[in-house]
C-alpha cells in the first residue's frame, strides 16, 4: 500500500481549505490513517514503509496545524527529534518535537505556542515537545547527552530555516560532544543500558529497544556514525569502508524484523509497548504465519527467529563498536605489532591475523585464536577487522575441517585450558564459530522452551552451565560452594564436565528423550576426539542421566533408606557421584537466576552424603533402618544441651515418637525438639518452634500440637498469607496422638527468614490460628502473577503404591497459584486422608508436589472411593 493510500495530502488539504471544522478534520483524518496503516500491516506490507509512511503524514499534519498560527510561522521553526526526526513512527510511538525561537522570544510567543499544544491534544495527539532557544539548546546538550543525540537526529518541519542551521551548527560535533568524548560516553551507555539486562538478549519477556542486540543498538551504531565521520545513513557506512554490504544487508534485515514485531506490539497492545511480554507472544506468532511444526510450538518458533535475529545484531554491533574504536580512540597510535606465532600478533592489546588470508591458508586457525585467547589473559580482545574474517570465512568449518587432527587437538585443548575457557566459548559462540564446529550446538541457538522455568535459550543457559563449573575452578570463589570446589579440584579430568555441560541439553526440541539424544550426539563427539573408552562412557553417562540427582533431592523422600540405596546403585561410584553431583548443581543455578537456594544447596548436599556414605559402605551392604535409628539416638544425645535430660529422661519421649520420625529427623533436630518438648513438660499447646536458618538451607518451622483433620490446612493458609514459599514438608503422628510437623520455608525472594520481628509475628501467628482447630482455613488474598495467567496448566492427580513404607503416594501436577497447599489440605480433610510427608516441587508456572498419604488407621489408601474423591476435590478446588 502507497502513502497515498494511507493518506492524500491533496485531498486533505482541499478539504481543510473547506472545511468549517478543521478539528474534527484533522481527528477524523488521524483516526482514519491509523486504521489504514494498521490494516496495511495486517495485509503485510512492508514494515519500514508504513514506519516512514506515518511518520510522513505526522510531518503534514502537523505542518498544516503549524500553519494555524501566523505568528509562530513568522519567528519559530517546529522541528522534529529523536525517533520522529529520523523519520521513523510506530503507531504509539513518542513524537518528539523541539520549538526552536529566537533568543529572548519565547515569552511572547507563550499564547500561540499554547494554543498550538493544545489543538494537538484536541485532535488526539500526545506529543513531547520542548521550547528553546539556540543558546538554550547548547547548554542543555552540553550537559546530557541524550539531548545532544535527540538535536543530531533532528530535522526541519517548518520555519526559518536559518534558525535550524544555526542550531544545528552550534550543537555539532566541532562545538560540544567531538567525536571521541560522543563516542566514548555513549560507549558507557550502551554498556549500562546492556547491563539491566544482565548482558543478555535471551530474556523471557524481552524489551525489542533497550535489551541487547535490540533497535538501540543499531540506533548507537547510526549515531557514531552520524557525529563522527558526518553519515546520514548507515548505508553511508558503506562508502566509508566501515560496513560490507552484506553487514549493512543484515542491519536493515534485522531492524525490519524487529520494527515488524515492534509495529505489532503497539496494534496489540493500544500503547506504546517495546516489551515482549507473554501476553503477545503467541498472539504475533499467529499473526506472523507460524504454524504447528512437530514438537516446536508456534510461539517457541517465533521466539527463535527473534533470539537469533538480536544475536546476530549483537554481534555486528560488538565488531562495529570495536572498528569505530580502534579508528576514534586509537587513530593516532602507532603501536608496532607484538608477535604471538606466525599466523597472529597482538597490536594495542587486541589479537589480529598476521595476514588478511591467515584463515584461507590456515583454516584450523579459526580455532587457534580462541585457544591463543585463553592463553593469554593480557589481551583485551580481537580487533574488528580480524572479527569480520572470522565470520567471512566460518563457510570453512565443513565436515573436512571437523575431521582435522589439529581442529581436533585444538579444541580440545582449548578445553582443558587452566583460564579463560567461559569467556572464550561465549566469544566463539558470538562469532558464530562454536555453532559451526558443533552443528548440533547450532541447532539449539535461540531456542527457548515457552514456559516460566526455563528463562535461557538453550545454547544460554549451556554456556551458564559452564561458567558455573568453571567458577568452581577458581580458588578466590572457593566460598561460594565449598563443597562443590573443593570436590571440583580433585576430580581428575574438569574437560569431561565441560562436554557433558555442552551436550547435556543438546537434543532439546528434536522430540523423544532429549537425555538419550543427547548421550548419543555425545558419545560420537568423544569418539571423534579420541578420548578413552571411560572417559567416553562417563561423559555419555552424564548426559544420559543429568537430570537423576535433582529429580531423586526433589521428588523422593530422600530419609528412606531404600531411596538413598537404589540412588547408590544407579550411580555405582564415587567418581561417578562427584561429576554429576557438581553437574547437577551447575545446572540448576543456570536454568533461572531465582531457582537455586539455600534449601536446594541443602538439599543436593545431603543427598551427596548420604550417597556417599552408601558407596563406602558398599552398595550391598545397605545401612539398615534399625541402625540409621541407633545412630540417630546417639548422635542426638551428645548434641543435647541441658544435661539434666538423661537418657532415661529421653527414652521414654522417643518411645513415643515412633521410628519414622527418627528416619526423617537429623540428630540436631532431634536433640532441639527434646529440650523443647521437656524442658517444660506444661507448656501450652500447640508448641511452635521456629529456626532462622538451618542445615536444611531454609528457615525451620516445628509445629507440636494434638493430631487435627485441618492442621496441614490452617497451617500452610497461614504461611502462605505471610507470603512464606514452603519449600518441604514433614508430617509426622506420634504414637500418642501428636503430630510433629516441620516446614522449610523461604521468603519471596528465595532467601530465610532474617528479620527476628518477622519470626515472633510467624510464631505468635501460627500459635493463635492452630490453638483453636475449629477455624477453617481463610482464602489466600495474594494476587495470581501476571505470568502465571499465560500458562494454564491442567490439575492432575496421580496415585502409586509405596508398599515398602506402608503408604500411598499422590503426585499432585497443576499450576502454580497462592494457597495452593492450603487447598490440597482441605482435600485431604474433607476426605478423611492423613498426611505424612510431603516433596514439594515448584517448576516455573507448573507444580509437581508429591504427598504421602494414608488412611485414618495408618494404612495405604486402596479405596477407589476415597482416591476418586481426593482427585475430584483436589480438582475442584484448585479450579475455583
Amino acid at each position: 500500500m502507497s502513502q497515498t493510500e494511507l493518506f492524500d495530502a491533496a485531498t486533505f488539504d482541499r478539504a481543510l481549505a473547506e472545511s468549517p471544522n478543521p478539528l474534527s478534520l484533522f481527528r477524523d483524518t488521524l483516526r482514519a490513517c491509523h486504521k489504514a496503516l494498521n490494516r496495511a500491516f495486517i495485509e503485510g506490507d512492508p514494515v519500514a514503509r508504513l514506519v516512514r509512511g506515518r511518520a510522513g503524514i505526522m510531518d503534514h499534519l502537523l505542518c498544516r496545524a503549524w500553519e494555524r498560527n501566523p505568528e509562530l510561522v513568522e519567528s519559530a521553526a517546529l522541528v522534529a527529534v529523536g525517533g520522529y526526526g529520523r523519520g521513523e513512527l510506530h503507531p504509539h510511538s513518542d513524537i518528539d518535537l523541539l520549538i526552536l525561537v529566537p533568543d529572548d522570544t519565547a515569552e511572547g510567543l507563550r499564547a500561540p505556542l499554547e494554543r498550538f499544544l493544545t489543538f494537538l491534544w484536541d485532535i488526539g495527539l500526545e506529543v513531547g515537545h520542548s521550547v528553546r532557544s539556540v543558546t538554550e539548546c547548547v547548554s542543555e546538550a552540553e550537559a546530557d547527552i541524550t539531548v545532544a543525540t535527540n538535536l543530531m537526529e533532528s530535522r526541519l518541519l517548518a520555519g526559518p530555516e536559518p534558525l535550524y542551521r544555526e542550531m544545528r551548527a552550534a550543537t555539532g560535533p566541532s562545538r560540544i560532544w567531538p567525536g571521541r568524548r560522543f563516542f566514548e560516553a555513549k560507549w558507557q551507555e550502551q554498556i549500562a543500558r546492556h547491563h539491566k539486562f544482565h548482558d543478555t538478549s535471551y530474556n523471557l519477556e524481552p524489551n525489542i529497544k533497550e535489551g541487547p542486540g535490540g533497535l538501540r543498538d543499531i540506533q548507537m551504531v547510526g549515531w557514531v556514525a552520524k557525529r563522527h565521520f558526518g553519515a546520514d545513513t548507515l548505508a553511508d557506512l558503506v562508502e566509508h569502508g566501515f560496513l560490507t554490504a552484506l553487514e549493512h544487508k543484515t542491519l536493515m534485515e534485522g531492524q525490519n524484523f524487529l520494527w515488524r514485531v515492534r509495529f505489532g506490539l503497539h496494534m496489540l497492545a493500544g500503547r506504546r509497548e517495546d516489551r515482549l511480554l507473554f501476553d503477545h507472544q503467541r498472539t504475533l506468532a499467529r499473526q506472523f504465519g507460524y504454524r504447528d511444526e512437530g514438537p516446536r510450538l508456534p510461539v517457541e518458533q517465533f521466539m527463535k527467529r527473534y533470539y537469533r535475529t538480536v544475536m546476530e545484531l549483537n554481534r555486528l554491533n560488538e565488531m562495529l563498536l570495536q572498528l569505530f574504536q580502534e579508528e576514534i580512540l586509537y587513530a593516532d597510535q602507532e603501536d608496532e605489532p607484538i608477535r604471538i606465532n606466525r599466523r597472529f600478533h597482538s597490536r594495542r592489546g587486541f589479537i589480529e591475523v598476521a595476514h588478511p588470508q591467515v584463515f584461507q591458508h590456515f583454516p584450523f586457525a579459526l580455532l587457534e585464536i580462541f585457544l591463543l585467547l585463553a592463553q593469554h589473559p593480557e589481551i583485551k580482545g580481537v580487533r574488528a577487522e580480524t572479527i569480520r574474517l572470522i565470520r567471512s570465512h566460518r563457510h570453512l568449518i565443513d565436515d573436512e575441517f571437523r575431521a582435522d587432527l589439529r581442529c581436533r587437538s585444538l579444541f580440545m585443548e582449548f578445553l582443558r585450558q587452566p583460564h579463560g575457557i567461559t569467556h572464550e566459548l561465549r566469544r566463539m559462540n558470538r562469532y558464530g564459530v562454536l555453532a559451526a564446529y558443533l552443528p548440533v550446538f547450532g541447532q539449539v541457538a535461540g531456542q527457548m522452551q515457552h514456559d516460566l522455568f526455563h528463562v535461557y535459550t538453550v545454547d544460554e543457559h549451556t554456556l551458564f552451565v559452564v561458567r558455573n563449573l568453571r567458577r568452581l575452578m577458581v580458588p578466590e570463589l572457593g566460598h561460594e560452594f565449598p563443597l562443590c570446589s573443593r570436590i571440583m579440584q580433585r576430580i581428575p579430568k574438569p574437560e569431561l564436565l565441560y562436554i557433558a555441560a555442552l551436550f547435556h541439553d543438546i537434543a532439546k526440541g528434536r522430540g523423544g528423550d532429549h537425555s538419550e539424544l543427547g548421550a548419543d550426539e555425545v558419545t560420537a563427539f568423544c569418539e571423534h576426539h579420541a578420548l578413552s573408552a571411560y572417559d567416553t562412557r562417563l561423559t555419555a553417562w552424564l548426559v544420559r542421566n543429568h537430570l537423576l540427582m535433582s529429580t531423586t533431592a526433589q521428588r523422593k523422600d530422600t530419609s528412606d533408606p531404600q531411596v538413598i540405596s537404589d540412588f547408590a546403585a544407579q550411580v555405582g561410584d564415587i567418581n561417578h557421584l562427584n561429576y554429576l553431583y557438581l553437574l547437577t548443581v551447575a545446572d540448576i543455578r543456570a536454568t533461572s537466576p531465582t531457582l537455586w537456594n539455600s534449601w536446594k544447596d541443602a538439599l543436593l548436599a545431603d543427598l551427596y552424603q548420604t550417597t556417599r556414605t552408601a558407596l563406602r559402605r558398599g552398595i550391598g551392604n545397605p545401612i539398615d533402618q534399625e541402625e540409621l535409628i541407633r545412630e540417630a539416638q546417639q548422635q542426638a544425645r551428645r548434641l543435647v544441651h541441658n544435661r539434666a535430660l538423661q537418657p532415661e529422661t529421653l527414652q521414654p519421649l522417643w518411645r513415643r515418637l515412633g521410628d519414622d520420625y527418627f528416619l526423617r529427623y537429623s540428630a540436631d533436630e532431634i536433640a532441639w525438639h527434646a529440650e523443647a518438648l521437656l524442658d517444660d513438660p506444661n507448656h501450652d499447646l500447640p508448641l511452635i518452634l521456629l529456626r532462622q536458618e538451618t542445615q536444611r538451607g531454609g528457615t525451620e518451622i516445628f509445629i507440636y500440637a494434638p493430631l487435627g483433620e485441618r492442621l496441614f490446612a490452617l497451617t500452610t493458609s497461614t504461611l502462605d498469607q505471610m507470603n512464606l514459599t514452603i519449600v518441604d514438608a514433614r508430617i509426622i503422628p506420634s504414637n500418642d496422638g501428636y503430630s510433629l510437623d516441620t516446614y522449610i520455608v523461604l521468603e519471596e525472594n528465595g532467601t530465610p527468614i532474617s528479620d527476628p520481628y518477622r519470626i515472633q509475628e510467624i510464631q505468635q501467628t501460627l500459635h493463635d490460628v492452630i490453638a483453636r482447630p475449629e477455624l477453617r482455613p481463610s482464602g489466600v488474598q495474594r494476587h495470581l502473577p501476571r505470568q502465571l495467567k499465560h500458562f494454564p496448566i491442567p490439575t492432575q492427580v496421580v496415585f502409586a503404591e509405596d508398599p515398602r513404607n506402608h503408604r500411598t503416594a499422590m503426585e499432585v501436577i497443576a499450576s502454580d497459584r497462592p494457597g495452593l497447599l492450603s487447598k490440597v489440605g482441605q482435600a485431604l480433610t474433607g476426605c478423611g486422608v492423613r498426611l505424612r510427608n510431603a516433596k514439594i516441587a515448584t517448576l516455573g508456572e507448573r507444580v509437581e508436589d508429591i504427598f504421602f498419604i494414608v488412611d485414618p488407621e495408618n494404612r495405604p489408601i486402596t479405596e477407589p472411593r476415597v482416591l476418586e474423591c481426593l482427585r475430584t476435590t483436589i480438582t475442584e478446588l484448585l479450579a475455583s
